[in-house]
């Protein structure tokens, strides 16, 4: 029995290593930079006042209004099921040559990836058969469900607080340049400098973002206003409220699209 589970985890094993999953990771980098882009290019257009949902499924919804837009949805789907995949495999089968401390933080880290480009496919999925909802309206009904269950209020905060962590995480990414380990970078000194450029600003971008999500979490839980919890649309839009709000949001949307440059260009040049 134990050779025959063993049989078929090296099975699974190398399928996740062929090289046509690989490929199809590869474009599921690609397509989620494409994403950024929409998110950012919606993200400048609030700061000007004009609307928009800048969020994963409003940039999915721009996708599905061009020419050949349920093609390009089914395509994404694919691509993004194929990075979950592929996420999941390193998530269970790879740094076991890592200490043990730095193979569980790899291992969830590859886990939390795969959950995001799942989300991702079934959003695809989802505007492709023509079941597609407000992102922002899910992430409010989302809260409020929770909040009313018992201990709800503090697992919003858990969640808000885990969310506001991560992109902590992703400004301090940035900012060291750590995510050129995971790269290849191009003999040209010029290439790597513009690829190190756009990664920089791009995860300190998607970093402030995401702590904006994790912060209205949190806010909308303790001021008992769950409705409020609407997700990364929310949070742009309430960042351009503040203060010299419009050149933050503006900011923002530039490094998104930074972002999603470097997400493409990490298609090519990603370590598999």
């Amino acid at each position: 029995m134990k050779k025959e589970l063993k049989d078929a985890a090296d099975a699974v094993e190398d399928a996740s290593n062929s090289r046509a999953l690989v490929i199809a990771a590869r474009a599921g980098f690609a397509v989620s930079g494409v994403l950024h882009l929409l998110i950012g290019y919606v993200a400048i257009q609030l700061a000007f006042g004009k609307g928009g949902q800048a969020d994963q499924a409003g940039a999915v919804a721009q996708l599905a209004s061009q020419p050949q837009g349920l093609l390009l949805l089914w395509a994404g789907f694919a691509a993004c099921v194929a990075l979950a995949l592929w996420q999941t495999s390193n998530a269970v089968f790879d740094y076991g040559q890592l200490e043990a401390k730095k193979k569980v933080g790899k291992k969830l880290s590859a886990a939390g990836k795969a959950v995001v480009f799942a989300v991702m496919a079934l959003t695809f999925a989802a505007s492709a058969s023509g079941n597609s909802k407000n992102s922002g309206q899910s992430t409010s009904d989302f809260t409020v469900s929770i909040m009313k269950a018992p201990g709800g209020p503090f697992l919003l905060v858990v969640i808000g607080a885990a969310v506001a962590v991560v992109g902590i995480v992703f400004v301090v990414l940035g900012c060291k340049a750590s995510f050129k380990k995971d790269l290849r970078l191009p003999a040209s000194g010029t290439g790597r400098s513009v690829i190190t450029g756009l990664g920089v600003v791009g995860y300190v971008a998607e970093g402030v973002a995401l702590f904006l999500v994790g912060l209205l979490f949190i806010i909308a839980t303790v001021s008992a206003r769950p409705q409020e919890s609407t997700g990364l649309d929310g949070g742009l839009k309430a960042l351009r409220e503040q203060p010299y709000g419009v050149y933050m949001l503006t900011a923002v949307g530039v490094g998104l699209i930074c972002y999603g440059l470097y997400l493409i260009v990490k298609a090519k040049f990603a370590r598999m």
